[in-house]
């Protein structure tokens, strides 16, 4: 039987902080209960249950069908990679949301909050879209956008591997199974150099419906970073740069909309990441402690 928990809205939008009726675990949260929840939200922030990484580990496990990764960062634990980009802020983005990659789901573990400062950023989907002008919707909605990047041949390998299953050993794979991996992606392409890297090219709706239903949410990678690897090129479909102000509407709007996770220790964040962005407000206390997991849900059962 599911734990009973309380529900309140957090900050101005759709998200919610779900809290412990009386004594409970996050394991004691029915799955379907927190997909229902999320879709519903956008957001959930899981506090006061006690939580360390094996509890965290456990529920993305059992909210999850399969994880990913960011090929850049090292594990925790099966499913955990430490948040550990720099001090700087992080502009708003969908995790993987610049590669054919992009996780159903992303997940945050507040190990040792920060003193101060240091928050993780939130900005839903839905709230952008409706605020954009006319003449910005028309726009994204007039063609895809493309991003398009170089990546060393470590860090491709390294996300085939993964998202294979493990089947094959990493040094075992092939650019031909990468190449297979895109082909599932419709709008992608991949290019092999002589020095083993990749070159992909990915075409997507900047605005699309969620993986919980039809509404249109503006959650992209557009405003997002590029730690750990080579800056993207961004454009329309058709090549073309986004206007100066298309950019500077993107920015004020979002900016308007963000909302911060002031985490507390043990906190449990979950992410719809095809309706959410998320960032991060500069470090200010270098001991914070925050782990991230990425997965990907059953659809049709959260249906």
């Amino acid at each position: 039987m599911s734990t009973a928990v309380h529900t309140a809205r957090y900050g101005s939008g759709q998200g919610l902080v779900l809290t412990p009726a009386g004594s409970g675990s996050v394991a004691d949260i029915e799955p379907a209960h927190l997909l229902k929840l999320l879709s519903e939200s956008g957001f959930l922030l899981l506090r006061g249950f006690g939580a360390d990484m094996d509890a965290f580990t456990a529920l993305v496990n059992s909210v999850s069908v399969r994880t990913t990764i960011d090929p850049a960062r090292d594990f925790y634990s099966e499913v955990a990679q430490k948040v550990d980009a720099g001090t700087g802020p992080i502009g708003l983005h969908t995790e993987n949301g610049n590669n054919p990659f992009r996780s159903h789901l992303a997940w945050f573990f507040s190990e040792k909050a920060a003193k101060e400062g240091s928050q993780t950023t939130v900005c839903d989907g839905y709230r952008v879209w409706d605020a954009l002008s006319d003449e910005a919707k028309a726009a994204f909605s007039a063609q895809d956008i493309v991003y398009s990047r170089y990546v060393g041949e470590q860090q491709w390998r390294a996300m085939a591997f993964h998202m294979t299953e493990q089947r094959v050993p990493m040094e075992e794979i092939t650019f031909e199974q990468l190449r297979s991996l895109a082909d599932s992606v419709p709008g992608t392409t991949v290019e092999l150099h002589e020095d083993g890297g990749i070159t992909y090219a990915f075409r997507t709706p900047a605005a699309a419906p969620t993986l919980f239903g039809e509404r249109i949410a503006f959650a992209n990678s557009i405003l997002g970073p590029s730690t750990n690897y080579e800056k993207p090129r961004i454009t329309f479909a058709d090549g073309t740069e986004f206007p100066t102000e298309l950019i500077l509407e993107i920015s004020d709007v979002t900016d308007r909309l963000t909302e911060n996770l002031d985490w507390q220790d043990g906190d449990i964040a979950i992410i719809d990441n095809t309706r959410v962005m998320h960032g991060r407000r500069a470090i200010l206390d270098t001991e914070r402690t925050i782990y991230n997991a990425l997965s990907y849900i059953d659809v049709e059962a959260a249906a």
